[in-house]
């Protein structure tokens, strides 16, 4: 018993003191499961799974620079879709492991949940979005290579589809340490494996603006050779201001904050990084932080930071008497438009509600998060008079606005609400009352609402016709939104409420279907529809409760053999296809009678849906058996509500800037 209390001593010892080698590394189970089922380990075998091999690695990096052992991090796209990554860290262990009775690099890479991030390891804080660790890469991978620079030495290991060829072996000698990962992606396993450089980008921005002081770089050496490299000190600051770059702001100067906050267990500190900025915008623009993962459900680090805001921004406006005495005080809604925020935190063990890490549980870190911003965000008042006047004042109309939507809301849903008030009724609601079997379709027009009433199955089909283009909600407050018929009848139909009242359980649909034209003006008025559920029924995208129906572009018909393409390359595939049974009819036809000629193929161009018979109508792009569905997805919030604020919000230069650059690569224009 002395000797195990000996031997637990020390080792605690070494990992207060950062020491990192193979007492460090934690097995807790084996890689055989991953291949048989990827999507439990990487979220899906599609693209996004696929990008998540290089986040695994690359999350391996940030966080040796996030625990101070690197400050390079290098990517490289090459030919044949393979991704070499390197580290100037400390490089993955090679000692013999003192359980597994092999090197710890070969531990490291072929079993899963191994690696210095479990136990008594030799991270205080880490990332990794799954925490599945490289050896999902290298299961997932056709070959993997692993390099690592460590105690004066370059150590080797290859692998095959997880499995090591050879053991880990020395190839040379070396002054510098870290580690060089290059896998390539199995066809077998992944839909695709071709990278998209511009996601990859993005990405890494985001991380270096999280981990502030790390070189961050990026080579694509396939076919068009390219780099980029990032780099900044400012931290979250310079990412909103990046954010911001194409909003008017509301004051200059940006409120930045970093401070370590002790926790009451006495454990590691929660390093507490916050920015924020006002501009003119309506809309918030908050991201939350855990370990560099995002969180787009929040959790108490935003719980925290809005809590702590809306009181000190209270306390100030009270006390400069930029409030009247007869007004209220200003809400959460008040103070969060125009809100442009990041608000990042770093703790030891993160607790987070679901697989993808989309909330964060700690009470702790609401506590810190609310005892840094209440102290030092009423210090930058203070020391930034005019600023803070300028922010008042935006939040002081934003609580004007707010108590006229009330009103105009209130004349819209509550009466609707105590009153009974009927659907819209334009509205072809469907019979059933269980909202999981629902379905809501939102369609342009009288024509295509006929045809859609007609053709769809009305027990779980509802069918909400809207007239003309609504209102562009990225350059309209909420009480002007109500005041649109459009939106109010979808609003209504939805059954949620909105704003403040917003509730998910009230939804009367399980799956709500945008399904417009396939032209311009189609793709307008669902760019319209996808901006209003973005701005301000987000938790339906979240939530996966969003798609956008596909109705095809071609109907193809050649004798009584009739199919539909959707896209202009399966309308040729269908046309050779046809040509094929043609060509095998004619001959079969010319052995037996000699007969010439077929009937050609009649091509049919929708432009609307209104063009479609109810019944052509319900095969091709409602019926659940055979229609094609997208689900509106987030994959990245800053990107998207950049993309938003682009083509929808009131600057006319980057949306000019935007369409000059991406218009030659529109694939069909209608004119």
């Amino acid at each position: 018993m002395p000797q195990k209390k000996t031997n637990q001593t020390v080792k605690k010892k070494r990992a207060a003191k950062g020491e990192y080698g193979a007492q460090q590394i934690t097995v807790l189970e084996g890689l055989d499961p991953v291949r048989k089922r990827p999507g439990m380990y990487i979220g899906s075998t599609g693209p996004d799974g696929l990008h998540h091999l290089i986040w695994e690695v690359v999350d391996n990096g940030i966080d040796e620079a996030m625990a101070g052992f690197a400050r390079r991090i290098e990517v490289a796209l090459l030919p044949d879709n393979m991704v070499k990554i390197s580290d100037d860290g400390r490089g993955i262990p090679v000692d013999k492991h003192p359980t597994a009775g092999v090197s710890a690099l070969e531990v490291v890479m072929t079993k899963l949940h191994a690696g210095g991030k479990f136990g008594d390891g030799a991270y205080k804080v880490s990332g990794g979005l799954h925490g599945v660790g490289v050896s999902v890469v290298n299961a997932l991978s056709t070959h993997m290579k692993a390099e690592v620079k460590r105690g004066g030495k370059i150590w080797v290991q290859e692998y095959k589809k997880g499995k090591p060829i050879k053991k880990v072996r020395a190839v040379g000698k070396t002054k510098e340490t870290g580690t060089v990962i290059t896998f390539q992606p199995d066809p077998e396993i992944f839909e695709t494996v071709e990278f998209s450089w511009n996601r990859i980008v993005d990405h890494l921005r985001q991380q270096a603006y999280l981990t502030k002081g790390v070189h961050i770089r990026i080579y694509d050496e396939r076919d068009q050779r390219r780099a980029y490299g990032f780099y900044f000190e400012g931290g979250v600051a310079a990412y909103v201001q990046h954010i911001n770059r194409h909003k008017q702001p509301k004051h200059n100067s940006i409120f930045y904050i970093e401070k370590d906050v002790p926790t009451q267990a006495g454990d590691v500190p929660v390093k507490v990084e916050v920015a924020l900025q006002y501009t003119d915008e309506y809309k918030e623009s908050l991201f939350g932080f855990a370990n560099n993962i995002y969180n787009p459900e929040g959790g108490t680090h935003v719980v925290g930071f809005r809590t702590a805001l809306t009181r000190t921004l209270n306390a100030y406006a009270r006390a400069k008497n930029l409030l009247r005495e007869k007004d209220e005080n200003l809400t959460g809604e008040d103070v969060r438009e125009g809100l442009t925020a990041v608000v990042s935190v770093k703790l030891a063990n993160p607790q987070f509600e679901g697989q993808t890490k989309a909330k964060l549980g700690n009470t702790e870190v609401k506590t810190a998060v609310e005892q840094v911003i209440s102290k030092y965000f009423a210090v930058f008042l203070e020391e930034h008079p005019r600023d803070a006047e300028a922010i008042i004042g935006k939040c002081v109309l934003a609580q004007r606005a707010r108590i006229a939507a009330k009103t105009a809301r209130d004349s819209v849903l509550r009466k609707g609400a105590l009153e009974g008030l009927t659907l819209p009724g334009k509205l072809a609601d469907c019979s059933s009352r269980s909202p999981e079997r629902c379905e809501l379709f939102i369609v342009e027009g009288d024509s295509a609402g006929g045809s859609g009433k007609q053709g769809r199955d009305r027990e779980i089909q509802a069918i909400l016709p809207l007239r003309g283009k609504i209102l562009n909600v990225e350059r309209a407050r909420i009480d002007k939104l109500l005041a649109n018929n459009e939106l109010k009848s979808l609003i209504i139909a939805l059954g949620t409420n909105i704003g403040e009242q917003f509730d998910l359980k009230k939804l009367r649909y399980g799956k709500i279907i945008i399904m417009t034209d396939a032209d311009s003006d189609g793709a307008h008025i669902r760019t319209l529809l996808l901006t209003f559920f973005y701005r301000y029924f987000s938790d339906l995208i979240l939530q996966g409760h969003l798609f956008v129906a596909q109705p095809p572009l071609y109907r193809i018909q050649k004798g009584k053999d009739v199919r539909y393409a959707y896209s202009d390359g399966e309308k040729e595939e269908i046309l050779a296809a046809m040509q094929d049974v043609s060509r095998k009819k004619k001959r079969e036809n010319d052995d037996a009678d000699g007969e010439e000629g077929l009937p050609g193929v009649s091509i049919q161009r929708y432009k609307g849906l209104g063009e479609m018979n109810p019944e052509q109508l319900w095969e091709t792009t409602m019926n659940p058996e055979t229609r094609v569905l997208k689900r509106v997805t987030i994959e990245d919030a800053e990107r998207a509500d950049e993309i938003f604020d682009l083509l929808m919000g009131s600057e006319v230069a980057p949306r000019k800037h935007f369409i000059q650059t991406h218009a030659r690569t529109v694939a069909n224009l209608d004119i």
